[in-house]
Order: structure tokens, then sequence, then C-alpha cells
């Protein structure tokens, strides 16, 4: 059978998207952390928690591609490390933000900090999540075809950042979304007072989340 010059098998094409699709309509973590910065502080902040989340996921693809993140899968002690600092930072996190007391509705300058702040915690937290470093070992390679020229290494490329692409388009309508619905929040006083504690509370959820959770056994 002649292979094709291809990076990706079109005839698994249909298949993958539909998975795509599936993972991405289940809530997760990475759409809680996206709807909830949203909510809090805005559209523009949402956008940057995206790129946070986005950064992550092309990160991981590039582990992925390369075999690099193959070679941690199955390393037991590197997971629990992981899982462990992961959970931590989630914790450190919340705690930061449940201290954190604004009665102020935040400016421009503010606004921008904030952007910046909530893209950095968006990138750690999901580099120091060992199943969402699992979730590309182990979901890639399933649609890698063996009818085509390209390397399965090449083929993981191309399928992540395809992934990554619908995913991207996924949370920024979410941001829109939930950022317009949010507006009024944004604009009342007494929001300002919770608006901390709130984003605090979800991050002390995701450490929680993360701690007690377990690595799949089989992967280890």
């Amino acid at each position: 059978m002649q292979r094709d010059h291809l990076m990706i098998d079109f005839s698994i094409l249909p298949l993958y998207l539909t998975a795509v699709v599936a993972l991405l309509l289940i809530p997760g973590p990475s759409m809680l952390l996206i709807a909830s910065s949203s909510l809090n502080y805005g559209r523009k902040v949402g956008f940057f928690t995206t790129l946070g989340i986005t950064t992550s996921g092309i990160a991981f693809t590039l582990l992925a591609a390369m075999g690099v993140s193959v070679m941690i899968a199955m390393s037991p002690m590197a997971l629990k490390t992981l899982h462990l600092l992961g959970g931590l930072y989630l914790l450190k996190m919340g705690w930061g933000c449940l201290r954190t007391s604004s009665v102020v509705a935040p400016e421009i300058d503010q606004t921008n900090k904030m952007a910046r702040s909530l893209y950095r915690k968006a990138v750690f937290t999901n580099l120091l999540n060992p199943k969402a470093l699992l979730f590309f070992v182990m979901f890639l390679p399933q649609f890698v075809s063996p009818n085509i020229e390209a390397s399965s290494g090449e083929q993981m490329l191309v399928l992540g950042l395809l992934l990554n692409a619908l995913g991207l388009l996924f949370n920024l309508l979410l941001v829109v979304t939930v950022g317009t619905l949010g507006k009024s929040l944004l604009t009342n006083e007494r929001f300002h007072i919770y608006q901390h504690k709130i984003m605090g509370a979800v991050f002390v959820l995701l450490g929680v989340w993360l701690l007690v959770s377990k690595v799949p056994a089989a992967v280890v």
C-alpha cells in the first residue's frame, strides 16, 4: 500500500475531531480557571488565562512529539513529585488570593498586572499537573496512522497543535460569554470585596483536587 506524503491521515481526522470536541465540552480544571478569571476580572484577564493554558498545551505537545513525556511518564517518582508540587503550588496561590482584600475596582494598570499574573499561573498550573502531561502521552498516539510517511513524532505534533488551536477557539468563546455576563459584577463595589476570595477558593479547590487524585497506575 502506497503511503501518502501527508502529516496527518485525513481518514481518521473526523474521528479525531469528534474526540477533541467531546473533550472540550467536558468541564475540567482549565475550564473552571478560565471561567472564574473571566467572571472575576473581565475578558482581558480571561483571555490571558486562556493563552496560559494554550502555552502549556503547546509545551506538552512538543514533549509528546519528542518522546520526552513518555520517559517522564515511566518514572513513578517524577510523576509523584510533579503531582505534589502542582497541588502545593495551587494551594499557595489560593492562600495568597484569600489573604488579599480589595474593595476598589481595578484600574487599567492593575488589570494588566492581573492579566500577566493569571497567564503565568495558568501556565504553571497546567505544567505542574501530571495528568495533563499523561493526557497528551495517552491520547495523541491513538490517532497516529501507519498509512502515511510522516513519523509518529511528526503526526503527534500536528495532532497536538490542532488540539490546541481548537481548544484556544473554544476557550476564547467561553471567555467572551462569561466575561460579558460578568460585566455587571465588575462594576459592583460589593463584589470586589469577595473577588480575590472567589479566585482563592478556585485555586484551593484545584489544589485539593490535584493532591487527592491519583495518577493512573497503568501508566506508571
